[in-house]
């Protein structure tokens, strides 16, 4: 897929790239959603609270990718170990 191999990976490796994109998405939508709320703030003359930022957005976007990159590569990891019996 888009020139990445998703054959050969250990276990670890498995548990760990899901982890790293569920942060690197976790960070990245928060980013977006602190700023979003900033602008709201300031035109719309607003008092909306930045943790709305981390609690609506960032946390769900973390858990989704995480879920989703993990039953992947569980997937990968379960399929490599099946097909070397």
């Amino acid at each position: 897929m888009f020139g990445f191999p998703l054959k050969g990976f250990g276990l670890f490796t498995s548990l760990l790239l899901p982890f790293a994109a569920a942060f690197f998405t976790f960070f990245a939508s928060t980013t977006i959603a602190i700023f979003a709320l900033l602008a709201w703030n300031v035109i719309g003359h607003h008092a909306v609270s930045y943790a709305a930022s981390y609690r609506y957005v960032g946390f769900p976007a973390f858990v989704l990718v995480l879920v989703v990159a993990l039953t992947l590569f569980a997937v990968l990891w379960v399929r490599a170990k099946l097909g070397k019996l």
